[in-house]
Formats: C-alpha cells, sequence, structure tokens
C-alpha cells in the first residue's frame, strides 16, 4: 500500500490536481531565475527589441498613407456594413410589403380562433376578461411552459450565484451594503407603502379573470414590495416574514399545485372528458372554474422569481 501511495504522490495526475488546487507550484525549485540586473533593480528603463518591433509595428498598421493593406481593409469593412444595413432594410420592407392591410377580412388575425375567443370564451371558461381566457385556459400550455421558465431560470441563479451561509456572515460583517443604513423618512414611507402595494398586487390577481390583470402583473407588484422593503430595512429584518424557507415552500408549493391543476386540465380535454369543476356565474369573484387558482399560482411564482434575482444579485443569498 505504501507503494502504491508514493507512486501516486509522484504522478503527474497528483500534481496536475495539487497545482489546480492552488496547493503547490509545479516550477518551483526546478526552474533557475534570472537575476535582475542593476538597471532593472532601479526601475530604469532598459532596451527591449521586442517591445520596439512592437511599437514600430503599431506605429506601420495605424499609419494609412503607407499601409495600403489596412487601408482597403477599412474601406471595405465600411463599404461592407453599409451593404449589410441596406441588404437588411431591403428585407424588411419587402416583408411589410407583403403583410395584409390592417382590418382586412382575409388576415391571419381574423381567422376561427379569434372570433372563437370572442364568441365562446365567456361561455366556456366563465372569464370575463378575454385575455386571462386565452393566456390560462385556451393556451394554458403556453402560460405553463413559461411559469417553469421563470422556475427554471430562478433555479439556475441560485446555482450560480448562491453562497454558504458562512460567506453570507463575513460579507454581512465586512459589507454594509447588505443591510443598508437607517433612514428615518425612508422606513416611515416604506411602512406606509409596502402593505397598499401587497394588496394592490393581491387585487390584480384576483381580479385577473374580470378585469386587466392576473398573476404575471400582481406578481411583479409584489415582487416590487418585497425589493422595496429589503432595499429600506436590509435582508436580517425581512428574513422574519419571508426567510428561505418561506420562499422554498411558497415557489414550489405554487408550482407544484399549478402542476397538478394543469394536468387535470390535459388529461380531460385530451380525452375528451367533461369538467367537472364548476364555472360559477361571470362577473364574481368566485368563478371562472381554476382560473383564479391559477392565476394565484403565477402569481406567487412572479413574485418570487423576482425577488430571488434581487436577493442573489445583490448578496448571495436570501
Amino acid at each position: 500500500m505504501s507503494r502504491i501511495r508514493d507512486n501516486y504522490e509522484k504522478s503527474l495526475w497528483n500534481r496536475l490536481t495539487r497545482w489546480v488546487n492552488g496547493e503547490t507550484d509545479p516550477f518551483q525549485g526546478k526552474m533557475e531565475m534570472k537575476p535582475l540586473r542593476e538597471a532593472e533593480l532601479k526601475g530604469d528603463s532598459v532596451y527591449n527589441p521586442d517591445q520596439l518591433d512592437q511599437k514600430k509595428v503599431e506605429q506601420y498598421l495605424d499609419d494609412l498613407s503607407k499601409n495600403k493593406e489596412m487601408r482597403a481593409f477599412r474601406l471595405f469593412y465600411a463599404l461592407g456594413s453599409v451593404a449589410l444595413c441596406l441588404l437588411l432594410i431591403s428585407v424588411l420592407l419587402l416583408t411589410v410589403s407583403y403583410l395584409p392591410v390592417l382590418g382586412s377580412p382575409t388576415g391571419p388575425n381574423n381567422n376561427e380562433v379569434s372570433a372563437r375567443y370572442i364568441e365562446k370564451g365567456m361561455e366556456e371558461s366563465g372569464a370575463v376578461n378575454i385575455v386571462t381566457n386565452m393566456i390560462l385556459s385556451y393556451r394554458g400550455f403556453d402560460t405553463f411552459g413559461e411559469t417553469c421558465v421563470l422556475f427554471i431560470a430562478a433555479t439556475c441563479v441560485i446555482i450560480l450565484l448562491r453562497r454558504s451561509e458562512k460567506e453570507i456572515e463575513n460579507a454581512r460583517e465586512t459589507d454594509w451594503k447588505y443591510e443598508p443604513k437607517p433612514d428615518a423618512i425612508l422606513q416611515k414611507v416604506t411602512i406606509i407603502l409596502v402593505p397598499v402595494i401587497f394588496l394592490y398586487g393581491f387585487y390584480i390577481i384576483l381580479n385577473g379573470h374580470l378585469s386587466p390583470g392576473g398573476g404575471f402583473s400582481g406578481g411583479a407588484t409584489i415582487g416590487a414590495g418585497l425589493i422595496l422593503y429589503v432595499t429600506t430595512f436590509g435582508f436580517h429584518r425581512t428574513q422574519r416574514f419571508f426567510g428561505e424557507k418561506t420562499y422554498d415552500l411558497v415557489k414550489v408549493g405554487a408550482l407544484s399545485l399549478y402542476s397538478v391543476t394543469m394536468i387535470y386540465y390535459f388529461y380531460t380535454g385530451a380525452n375528451m372528458l367533461k369538467n367537472v369543476i364548476p364555472l360559477g356565474t361571470p362577473g364574481n369573484i368566485l368563478s371562472s372554474g381554476m382560473i383564479l387558482p391559477i392565476n394565484i399560482f403565477v402569481g406567487l411564482e412572479v413574485a418570487c422569481t423576482m425577488y430571488a434575482f434581487f436577493a442573489l444579485f445583490r448578496r448571495g443569498g436570501m
């Protein structure tokens, strides 16, 4: 065993691993350093033929009167850039010329799909807001994919920027930027504004099927309120009600419940089964079937994603 250990310690792989980890210098004791001359020790300029040759090359390249190749290249570069821009403009104008006239009944936007959204949307989904009806009902698969993209994006940022608890504690003690200085005016204004922002965000989410709004805009509003609070009072105080465990519970729980809901919709729709969830009376807050819960799930997902991006780019943790 000792021979195997000795062979491994002398192996090229072990030396490479130690060098990559910064444990040793592979050239230490094996490279003879040439002693500095007296002029170099004093800081005086020393003749360096390579440096002088480099300066001559740069002067030759910059002198366009003598360098015909560089002058031709710059002329070709300028003409090529102009030609490429003109070609792109021509292609775009040609594409626009083939577009249908605005409001034309034969246009691709005036087909049976949009007519179905307008004429049958409220009857089939129970949502007064046609846009929410289209996004969360007819095109629910696309919206579910977008929500998964938000979850994956936040996860990737956590993997890349997250630091250990010890690093966060050390940074908190040495860097005042993580915990802002107390500002009486800003704190008083924030205490008044943040509850109003949260309330307005939840209002947008809960009324997304009745009026313009929904999970994305309402979640962005709630996320902005969280960012305002943490900017004013710091992460230590924010963690009292929205720490890392709360973030994980809300984000994973919202996406999981959203997934279960959409799986039910996909299964019933693909198998031509009747949706047993009541749509309610259009115009009431408790209507539109599962669109209201989906709006809530999407709003929580968006709010958590916005806060996670801010917290991770700010200090590497929540």
